[in-house]
């Protein structure tokens, strides 16, 4: 997105202004409409984030779900599970920085010596050796460092094709994808080939976690953000996370100002999630 507005700024100034100044007054729209006695106060783009889930979710269901559907069923258990182990040890190099950026000695020297066990032991990363010798895994983004030292979430926000975020976590991405391994190989077909396998294995690993939401909930988007919000929240802090302060005028939890079709609070949500195989720290997706 920042290229396309640097692109539009460099060709034609006047009309990227008014674009910007377009993009301003939908997001102030989007934001009254979504005022009123059932708003969700972390949640103040709701409509503008319910058409890009319904967006998601059809993309879902007509390529990313039948393709995963395809990959697990072809592909032997043993094989899925050594590929997601080589992403998951490429993604424990950034989590390496992320906590060393958070001055968490341990777990940065945990997320190194996994790396180093996992990729010299275990064949590239392909078999975690570095779990099998109990350590412990601590995967943190820039999000998650951002959060750390302070800045606030922000509005919940429901990214295309990315699926559930915040402000912060979104403004975080461009970070991310710079420290992401993947990102950074040079020979367009292999990265291109290796994006393709990662997000059709991790979007394999969610099926289960589908079906039991499809079953589970009636507001299936209410309860993907109730459940996005709180493990978020809780990984931000470590599992520990503090009482939530509530809104001036919210005389209970900000979930309680949900229509009644909604599903109950987010300890429900956490919990199909987590009964369905889905990692603590692993983000929830449309």
């Amino acid at each position: 997105m920042t290229v396309r507005w640097a692109l539009l700024m460099s060709a034609d100034t006047g009309r990227a202004q008014a674009l910007r100044a377009a993009a301003v007054l939908l997001m102030l729209a989007l934001s009254a409409c979504a005022s009123g006695p059932n708003a969700n106060p972390r949640d103040p783009l709701e409509p503008f984030n319910r058409g890009v889930y319904r967006f998601n979710d059809a993309v879902d269901g007509a390529v990313l779900k039948p393709v995963a559907t395809a990959y697990r069923d072809v592909t032997p258990v043993r094989v899925r599970q050594g590929i997601n182990n080589f992403f998951d040890n490429l993604r424990d190099v950034w989590s390496f920085v992320n906590n060393s950026l958070q001055f968490k000695g341990q777990a940065a020297f945990d997320s190194l010596r996994r790396v180093g066990v996992n990729t010299f032991l275990g064949w590239g990363g392909v078999f975690d050796v570095a779990t099998e010798m109990d350590i412990e895994k601590h995967t943190r983004d820039f999000g998650h460092t951002l959060g750390y030292w302070g800045v606030a979430p922000g509005p919940y926000l429901v990214l295309p094709l990315l699926g559930s975020s915040s402000l912060r976590d979104a403004a975080a991405l461009p970070v991310d994808w710079k420290g992401d391994l993947v990102s950074a190989v040079s020979h367009v077909p292999t990265r291109n080939t290796a994006t393709v396998v990662r997000v059709v294995d991790q979007r394999s690993d969610l099926l289960k976690a589908g079906n039991m939401l499809e079953e589970a909930a009636l507001d299936r988007y209410s309860f993907m953000r109730d459940a996005y919000l709180q493990r978020r929240r809780s990984v931000i802090f470590d599992g520990n996370p503090p009482e939530e302060e509530l809104e001036p005028g919210v005389t209970g939890p900000a979930e309680s100002t949900q229509p009644e079709v909604a599903p109950k609070p987010t300890n429900e949500a956490a919990q199909t999630l987590s009964n369905a195989g889905v990692s603590g720290e692993e983000k929830v997706k449309p």
